[in-house]
């Protein structure tokens, strides 16, 4: 493809069926430079996990390339930024999961985050093999209860690892920070953070994408930027980040295949969900539920489509089937077969798909399906 790569299964997607997800690489630069001047004495983990939430790490890596370091879960990704020759730091979120990994783990160069006493007691056998020392980044558990050591537990697990020659810095995970109405509740979970590593030495890291937008007296040394990189927002809400001048990195589009012509009273797709309320003309969009688009989508959510020189919003009408979904084109009458329909993306918010879709953009963006051809520009 000129200006970009192609990543579908095969190069007959592309002119087979029209749909496809478009990462642009420049949108990520964007939201990454957005994240250093919110966050300017902060370095940066861009975290890419669950294939860069949904966006493939061939678009991250090359979109982020001027990130302090990558966050991720499996060691097998890690890997893979190693085989493409990333040389900046990489920080495996929540650690390793058996001991056997830990040689991978140090021969990547792997930072490594540790929340339980299992991995500290591996850590301590490893060491015990000449092994150079890790950078650790401590887990505590301050009121999220998912990972973490709870603060009375923190400094045993803090002077173990430290006596045993490990690099030591210091993690913790805030659990409403993009509920704004209860961003009291991050205060009083930093400064418990606070009061349990003073006196201890290394660096911290407490801030996802909702503190670096909405609570940015709680950043510490490194940030872990997540879905703010990608455009999309914390709270589910678009209009809670246009502060923000964050751009989306997925298009997700495709074409309209048909387009039929109602009557009052007709009805449409699985179900009948969707009575037509006068003579309308509808236009059948090469998308559905089997591609990731949310099958509880509900009549009205968003659709833009081209419309001459400028473009158009119209509505979903109808239950969303696994290849196709209808809008309704009564506000269009130059859309014709072939013109272009995007899901999501710089047009449509994910966060408003989402949204009528009683669901988040993280989960969308991560749903788009292995058949969906990807492009990066």
């Amino acid at each position: 493809m000129k200006g970009g790569v192609f990543l579908g299964d095969s190069a007959n997607d592309l002119i087979n069926r029209p749909i496809m997800a478009s990462m642009h690489t420049a949108a990520f630069q964007h939201n990454l430079n957005r994240v250093r001047e919110l966050a300017p004495e902060s370095k940066i983990w861009s975290v890419i996990k669950a294939r860069a939430y949904g966006h493939c790490f061939e678009a991250a890596l090359k979109g982020l390339a001027s990130t302090d370091g990558f966050a991720l879960l499996d060691i097998q990704d890690a890997s893979w930024l190693r085989e493409q020759d990333w040389e900046g730091r990489i920080l495996l979120l929540e650690g390793f999961f058996h001991a056997n990994e830990l040689s991978l783990a140090e021969e990547l160069s792997c930072d490594l985050v540790v929340h339980c006493d299992a991995q500290v007691d591996w850590l301590e056998q490893f060491k015990g093999k000449n092994h150079k020392p890790f950078n650790i980044f401590l887990k505590m558990n301050t009121g999220m209860n998912r990972l973490g050591f709870k603060p009375e537990a923190y400094r045993v697990a803090f002077h173990r690892l430290h006596a045993a020659g490990y690099h030591m810095h210091h993690m913790t995970h805030f659990a409403n920070a993009a509920q704004l109405e209860r961003l009291p509740t991050v205060g009083a979970q930093q400064e418990l953070f606070n009061e349990t590593i003073a006196g201890l030495e290394g660096a911290t890291s407490l801030a996802n994408s909702a503190a670096i937008l909405w609570h940015r007296n709680a950043l510490g040394d490194w940030v872990r930027p997540g879905i703010m990189l990608y455009g999309a927002s914390p709270t589910g809400l678009h209009a809670d980040i246009e502060h923000a001048n964050l751009q989306a990195v997925m298009r997700f589009h495709s074409e309209i295949i048909d387009i039929q012509d109602l009557q009052k009273g007709d009805r449409i797709g699985y179900g009948s969900r969707y009575e037509a309320p006068e003579d309308m003309r509808v236009g059948i969009v090469a998308c559905g539920y089997a591609d990731g688009y949310p099958r509880h989508a509900k009549d009205g959510t968003p659709v833009w489509v081209a419309n001459g020189d400028q473009g158009i919003v119209c509505p979903l009408v109808g239950r969303v089937s696994m290849d196709m979904l209808t809008i309704d084109l009564r506000n269009t009458p130059q859309v014709t077969i072939g013109s272009h329909v995007q899901l999501w993306g710089d047009k449509v918010p994910v966060d408003d798909v989402a949204q009528m879709s009683d669901t988040i953009g993280y989960e969308l963006l991560c749903a788009i399906a292995p058949r969906v051809p990807v492009a990066i520009t």
